[in-house]
């Protein structure tokens, strides 16, 4: 707090800081706006001054001066799984080291309507840019069709479009892709993919990698369509076991495999002895299955950076880009060399 008025402390000025600096009010404003032209020991005097203060800036005095409300919009299905949820998360926290605050706001994947009013009322917000995370076709369709007058990224790889919003995602075909390769190059030949629901675009994605691998090196394996869960994942390993088993799968998500696993276990068919399993996500606790996950972990952090910086730069004025984050693959216990 500075000087006292009457018995009262009044929070520290603009005009305080840069006295405690030993600057202008205008050089104070520059560090606060990121000028290149201030130097880095000037800078670093007005923050140590801002920081010893206790200063706060007035971000409404900000916004009127900028034209910009220092606010994102991140539209959400709500999804409990993993991706969505981790993705969301990570989503918020790159904002706030952007200096951004955000609106969340979740939408019926099934109701087309929804996402565009939802984008309605952040415009009406002030908001500087959206971020869209969404999963399934029927929530990216209407938001691929609206040319906004704001900024906005679409978390997810639905294809290349000259007039869509920029698009950030993670490669899940490279990741699914670089799953199964792993596999051929542990000798396996017959590899099965357990994929998530068709209508989902990471799903899409994962199929299009297994594929890919697979017709490079001219195998071909069965397709059976999950539902990202663990119990989906059983009964479609209950189903392999009856009409032939593989040498190995590629699942569409950490649940699916676990599903997988339990059900070869009840056959008493070893993992990986008789067959070997992917998992994609890297969940917390994969590398506790049983045995432990090989699998392909989500870089949910980059993304979310890599979301952020591409909004940042569309709100400065640059045209809407195309962005895909390598995953990783992780092995572990859960694959070995065909016996």
């Amino acid at each position: 707090m500075s000087e006292r008025s009457g018995g009262r402390t009044r929070p520290p000025s603009m005009m305080d800081v840069a006295a405690l600096a030993g600057v202008s009010h205008q050089t104070v404003s520059r560090v606060f706006n990121e000028a290149d032209s201030v130097r880095a020991a000037t800078r670093d005097r007005v923050l140590a001054a801002v920081d010893q203060l206790g200063y706060r800036r007035n971000l409404s005095a900000r916004a009127l001066a900028t034209h910009r409300s220092g606010l994102i919009g991140v539209l959400s299905g709500g999804s409990p799984l993993l991706g969505p949820a981790s993705t969301l998360s990570a989503v918020e926290a790159a904002a706030r080291r952007h200096g951004y605050a955000t609106l969340v706001g979740i939408v019926g994947e099934d109701d087309p309507e929804e996402p565009v009013s939802l984008v309605d009322s952040f415009a009406a917000r002030g908001v500087d840019g959206i971020v869209a995370i969404v999963g399934r076709e029927a929530m990216a369709a209407p938001l691929l069709d609206l040319v906004p007058a704001i900024p906005m990224i679409v978390v997810a790889d639905v294809g290349e479009s000259a007039e869509q919003p920029s698009v950030v995602a993670v490669d899940h075909a490279a990741g699914a892709r670089a799953a199964t390769q792993h596999l051929i190059e542990l000798g396996h030949r017959r590899i099965a993919h357990l994929a998530g629901p068709v209508d989902w675009f990471d799903a899409r994605s994962r199929i299009r990698g297994w594929r890919s691998a697979m017709a490079d090196a001219g195998l071909d394996g069965p397709l059976l369509e999950g539902d990202w869960t663990a119990a989906r994942g059983h009964a479609l390993g209950e189903q392999l076991a009856r009409s032939g088993l593989p040498d190995a799968v590629v699942c569409g998500n950490d649940l699916i495999a676990l599903g997988l696993i339990a059900a070869l276990r009840e056959r008493g068919i070893g993992v990986p002895d008789r067959v070997s399993v992917v998992g994609y996500d890297d969940m917390p606790g994969s590398a506790f299955f049983s045995p432990a996950l090989t699998t392909v972990r989500q870089p949910f952090d980059e993304l979310a950076s890599a979301c952020l910086e591409t909004l940042v730069a569309q709100i400065g004025g640059d045209q809407p880009a195309r962005r895909l984050i390598a995953p990783e693959l992780r092995i572990r216990a859960s694959t070995a060399p065909l016996a």
